[in-house]
């Protein structure tokens, strides 16, 4: 090896050179001989890997290679051997030099280290972009995994690159570190709850990628689109993008769309609010004026009958029609309520179907409607609730009653 070194060395001083000047030249002389070698055999090895990827991409069925080839993996791992031989070869080039040999086996070991954390770095990538053409994985949050990753593999090449520069003992700088470690956590602490938010969300299955959430207190309604170490993408209706701090997903309350989405139907909860003094009790000739209405005349006939019924049994003045029972306009529109929707077309009729009346407020009394649409798509659940509730708005005075208005009640 020492022969090889000083080849060029022993030919210079017998030319009858200074042996200050041969050794410069020497070890110049070597540093581009060893430099063109390196640059050839990087060019070969590099033409190799690459068509022997791109066969072997073309014969795949999967196309894991074809994203390691996109995310250029090949052509940086084609760098490996030519660094690795010139940091083998800087002993025989600077034998004359020991300070410069240090300085330079010091930064060429630094920049093997970096070609090796970027050789991972587009390894994970890879596998991150060839999950996200899994179905099953499409939803999941692989980004926060891989972050994880990375940063244990970067803290640790850090680590490293440290060691070499200080020339101390990586364990000895582990020991260090140590008593750093209460400083590290602080330093990390977003990471470190954001690692354990990724794991619970996907463990508990709470948001994917794609799942409609809204986050009122961070102002999100709309998609998920990415889910990080750190943060929650989503995007909004208004096309603005909201971010979200991952481990606010775990302490705070949001609302997740996905159940909806994933049922047979889209919830209608809305009420209207009649006014108290146009409640009333029906007379014969206004029942039979409402039997007309063909979704509850039947209701109607079969219903007057009863009460006609019980009324006599039981010997009922009905000179008051507060006595005995009756018939009201606020129930008798419940009833047809509740019927118009039954045979609404835009109701899917498997799921819950109900008219109630909630408790009286100071603007009167809410009649709610309480069904689910068969069509989830926002448009067009909008369209069926607004259909619905035009219909019943017209309909509400064919039964003498009067929608609470603000100025109205004043009157």
């Amino acid at each position: 090896m020492d022969n090889i070194a000083h080849l060029v060395f022993d030919y210079l001083i017998s030319l009858g050179l200074s042996e200050s000047l041969a050794k410069y030249l020497n070890m110049f002389t070597l540093l581009v001989v060893s430099l063109l070698i390196i640059y050839f055999l990087y060019i070969l090895i590099r033409k190799v890997l690459i068509n022997i990827s791109d066969k072997l991409a073309k014969k795949s069925k999967s196309n894991f290679d074809d994203i390691l080839i996109k995310n250029r993996v090949i052509r940086n791992i084609a760098n490996i051997i030519p660094i690795y031989i010139f940091l083998e070869a800087i002993p025989i080039i600077f034998s004359d030099f020991d300070f410069i040999e240090n300085i330079i086996l010091k930064v060429v070991k630094i920049v093997f280290i970096l070609l090796i954390l970027r050789i991972i770095k587009n390894l994970f990538n890879s596998i991150r972009d060839y999950f996200r053409t899994l179905e099953r994985f499409k939803d999941k949050p692989i980004e926060s995994y891989i972050q994880v990753l990375l940063i244990f593999i970067w803290t640790g090449g850090t680590l490293f690159i440290i060691a070499i520069i200080t020339d101390i003992s990586i364990w000895k700088f582990l020991t260090a570190m140590g008593a750093a470690s209460a400083v590290l956590i602080l330093i990390f602490k977003d990471t470190i709850l954001g690692f354990v938010a990724s794991i619970q969300v996907t463990i508990n299955d709470m948001v994917r990628i794609g799942d409609w959430i809204t986050f009122e207190k961070y102002g999100a309604d709309g998609n998920v689109t990415e889910i990080n170490l750190a943060t929650v993408k989503v995007q909004n209706f208004d096309k603005t993008i909201t971010t979200i701090p991952t481990y606010a997903l775990i302490s705070d309350s949001f609302k997740n769309w996905r159940g909806m989405e994933m049922s047979g139907g889209r919830r209608i909860k809305r009420a209207l609010i009649i006014k108290l003094n146009s409640i009333k009790y029906l007379s014969e000739e206004e029942v039979d004026r409402l039997k007309k209405v063909i979704l509850i005349s039947d209701y109607l006939t079969s219903r007057q009958k009863d009460i006609m019924n019980f009324n006599s049994e039981q010997k009922i003045n009905k000179e008051l029609l507060i006595n005995g029972r009756n018939l009201t306009n606020i129930g008798i529109f419940r009833k047809y309520v509740e019927t118009y929707i039954e045979n609404h077309s835009g109701i899917n009729k498997d799921m819950m179907i109900m008219t109630r009346q909630l408790a009286p407020t100071s603007q009167g009394i809410p009649i709610e409607m309480y069904a689910f649409s068969s069509d989830k798509r926002w448009k067009n659940y909008e369209y069926i609730m607004a259909d619905i509730f035009d219909h019943l708005l017209a309909a509400v005075p064919y039964f003498d009653l009067e929608i609470f208005e603000l100025p109205s009640s004043l009157n």
